[in-house]
């Protein structure tokens, strides 16, 4: 008879530590859950610059990406940005720089975001110390999204900054 009781109680266990450990991760992130910019993307905006960008695929809890962004067929700006699982959770570093490689941030400073939250192809990171957020979302198999997010009231409204379609290989 204690057999038969132990069975539906290490199931049950089972599926609450499981369940804890999903509730843990997803309040954090994780380098998948941004997996999906992996690839090699480019965008015009609406000024006639464009962007063309670069996401290595994920590799001992990173991702690296790079953007060049272009104006008048002359460099405009760089940007690299690595996404890094740190011990307090996901946190996405973007570094600018005008062309010569002339650094806009502090050598020793980027720019920092922090995971929000994120579903399948989408995922929420807010710039640390401002009520700024960033949403990378892929609207299909061949576009993907950065849209910047602010308050208004209760809930965050995001405008597209950049809508990269994926360059064939």
């Amino acid at each position: 008879m204690k057999s038969f009781y132990t069975l539906p109680l290490l199931l049950l266990l089972s599926m609450l530590t499981t369940k804890s450990y999903s509730q843990a991760s997803s309040k954090t992130g994780s380098v998948a859950d941004v997996a999906f910019i992996q690839g090699h993307w480019k965008a015009t905006t609406s000024q006639g610059q464009t962007i063309e960008g670069v996401w290595l695929q994920p590799e001992g809890e990173n991702i690296l990406g790079f953007m060049r962004m272009m104006k008048g067929g002359k460099p405009d700006l760089y940007e690299i940005l690595a996404y890094e699982q740190s011990e307090k959770g996901l946190v996405s570093m973007v570094k600018h720089f005008k062309p010569g490689l002339i650094g806009l941030e502090e050598k020793e400073k980027s720019d920092r975001y922090v995971f929000v939250e994120a579903s399948k192809d989408r995922a929420i990171f807010q710039k640390e110390g401002e009520g700024l957020r960033i949403l990378y979302e892929k609207r299909s198999p061949n576009q993907f999204v950065i849209a910047r997010g602010i308050k208004e009231g209760e809930k965050w409204l995001f405008t597209d900054l950049f809508v990269f379609n994926r360059i064939a290989k």
